[in-house]
């Protein structure tokens, strides 16, 4: 599987409008307001297509209107809102008429509802984090311009290259929900998988375990000495399939979450699925798992993990930035593929890891300014802008080639390492975009959790999530994506 997005099958947008209403689930109620949006696109054209109100030029390719106000909201979560602040700064430099109204937030979903139902949203959104909107309700409502426009100007650097051609494989296709429309700009790379300390492994004479016994092993040796094997962010249980996911793709092959991502009959009732699910659940009957866990936001657990207190952290690559304020200066950070759970059977070599663009900006339909948001995100993938985003929140951007001429912290070392390792054993799970709710509240909190806190056996959580996932299937108001 690569890091594509698939095609939608044969329902229409017109018929999709029931969508965020019918979805019944946890985060969508608010989403589902959306509903009283009108579908119309202002003033762009009926493929969300948004024509440049200011004078196209080589320092103007977007035709911005130079003296149009700019509103940018960011989510505030890992990466912060400075580089967001010091990208609209440069805008500020080529548009000295614009005034630029920023604002940052942990709550998207609930700061954003009202503005997309007056038909007055920002013209550029971070839309991230666990209270984002539902990328996909957003695009069956034809709520978002395409940003193709963008991707075909020049790049900021290099005026005889497309903004696309700058990019990291696959990043641009991401943004694709079907058809040939770009709905997302996924701004940074994020490195998913089992993270931890060299220092804190190296106390235990131990480093990173490559197959699964040797994790447990290890696992037991800490617990002797009362240190746990893992912690993760018990109360966002979506965190665990970030090194699960790419264990059962280790296991099983891509293609079983390909079947996982195209809502196929039974693909979570694969043998793989359910061998990764009991090597994890064996975490927690083992007593592996940081007592209290279960309880622990992202930042409790994050911040468990630097004191000490357990070894490997599911997580992504903003939390180097995330977490800095509690890690300690030697803690030598570090990112690892899942274990092998056999290397004889195993479809994927050990090194198989997740990684994918991350942190989507998108522009609203509606916008009043959608080319001025375009132009920022333009401004950001420029290097000056990838080059401060590394620096100042150890993170990689999908600026190809961004990292050249720097020094890194030491989980972006070890996130560049990891990547090299991996050569083409990436993979992209899909399931997150294309169906926001279902992971987050039915995969990640209603069963994962469940399971990892001992309420549910493996086989219930597999039966349960099967039995989420074939509700999505069978829901024709929800829009389905596959993978070609």
């Amino acid at each position: 599987m690569g890091t594509t997005s698939g095609n939608t099958s044969g329902i229409g947008r017109r018929d999709l409008v029931r969508r965020a209403a019918a979805l019944g689930l946890v985060t969508v109620p608010a989403v589902g307001a959306l509903g009283a949006c009108a579908t119309g696109g202002g003033d762009g054209d009926k493929d969300g297509k948004q024509a440049g109100k200011g004078t196209k030029s080589a320092k103007n390719p977007l035709a911005v209107e130079e003296k149009a106000p700019l509103d940018v909201v960011i989510f505030d979560g890992g990466f912060g809102q400075q580089y967001a602040k010091d990208a609209e700064a440069d805008y500020k430099a080529a548009f000295p008429g614009a005034q630029i109204h920023h604002t940052g937030t942990q709550d998207i979903l609930t700061q954003l509802q009202p503005r997309f139902n007056g038909g007055t949203p920002p013209d550029v959104i971070d839309n991230s984090g666990a209270k984002q909107m539902d990328m996909g309700t957003l695009v069956a409502k034809n709520q978002l311009a395409d940003l193709n426009d963008l991707l075909d100007a020049p790049s900021f650097d290099d005026p005889s290259k497309k903004v696309r051609d700058t990019l990291r494989p696959g990043v641009a296709e991401m943004g694709r929900f079907g058809g040939k429309e770009t709905w997302v700009l996924y701004y940074a790379y994020t490195v998913y998988g089992v993270w931890y300390s060299k220092t804190n492994l190296a106390k235990f004479d131990a480093q990173y375990p490559e197959t699964w016994d040797e994790m447990l092993a290890l696992c037991e040796k800490a617990k002797k000495k009362g240190v746990a094997g893992w912690t993760y962010a018990g109360k966002h249980p979506y965190y665990l399939p970030f090194s699960l996911y790419p264990f059962i793709a280790k296991i099983g092959g891509p293609e079983v979450l390909t079947r996982i991502d195209n809502l196929e009959p039974n693909a979570w009732k694969d043998p793989a699925v359910k061998a990764a699910f009991e090597a994890y659940y064996e975490l927690y009957k083992k007593g592996y798992v940081l007592q209290g866990t279960p309880g622990l936001d992202h930042i409790q657990s994050q911040t468990a993990w630097n004191e000490g207190k357990a070894l490997f952290l599911p997580n992504g690559s903003w939390v180097e930035n995330e977490s800095k304020k509690t890690t300690p200066a030697d803690f030598r950070m570090a990112v690892a593929a899942p274990s092998s759970l056999d290397k004889n059977r195993d479809k994927m070599p050990f090194g198989t890891i997740w990684a994918s663009g991350g942190e989507p900006f998108i522009v609203p339909r509606n916008a009043k300014n959608p080319r001025g948001g375009m132009e920022l995100l333009r401004i950001m993938l420029g290097k000056k802008s990838t080059q401060n985003f590394i620096k100042s929140v150890s993170s990689l951007t999908s600026l190809n080639g961004g990292t050249d001429g720097l020094s890194l912290p030491p989980g972006l070392t070890s996130c560049q390492e990891t990547l090299a390792k991996a050569g083409k054993n990436v993979v992209n799970p899909r399931i997150g975009d294309w169906y926001v709710a279902l992971q987050k509240e039915k995969i990640g909190v209603g069963a994962l959790g469940e399971m990892m806190a001992g309420r549910l056996t493996p086989d219930e959580a597999i039966s349960k999530i099967q039995r989420y996932a074939d509700e999505t299937a069978k829901d024709s108001s929800v829009k389905k994506y596959r993978h070609v």
